[in-house]
């Protein structure tokens, strides 16, 4: 019977680390967002960013005329990085839309 303390320590680590690892794998199937289907578009209102871009860019401009050019600068930095989010979402688009990308 000297081998079956070895063996009975070795299934109940094994049975620990089975019982950890499902309760990790659990725990992340749980919180992650659910995934969206492949060929569904995202949540990207092209026409509205467009036109909440260009309400910023004259936002800027009238700032840029009071003299407020650092606030001014920040809209124009945010205008930008809105139209980055337009051009990537249609980029991605127009990805989705080719049945074999290379």
């Amino acid at each position: 019977m000297t081998n079956a303390m070895p063996l009975r320590r070795t299934l109940t680590a094994l049975a620990a680390t089975t019982l950890l690892a499902g309760g990790l794998l659990l725990g992340q199937a749980v919180t992650a967002p659910p995934a969206q289907a492949a060929g569904k578009t995202g949540t990207c209102h092209v026409e509205d960013m467009r036109k909440q871009s260009r309400q910023l860019r004259d936002k800027a401009a009238q700032l840029k005329r009071l003299g407020a050019t650092a606030e001014a600068r920040r809209v124009l930095a945010t205008a930008d990085a809105l139209d980055r989010r337009i051009k990537a979402c249609i980029d991605g688009d127009n990805e989705a839309a080719k049945p074999f990308p290379r």
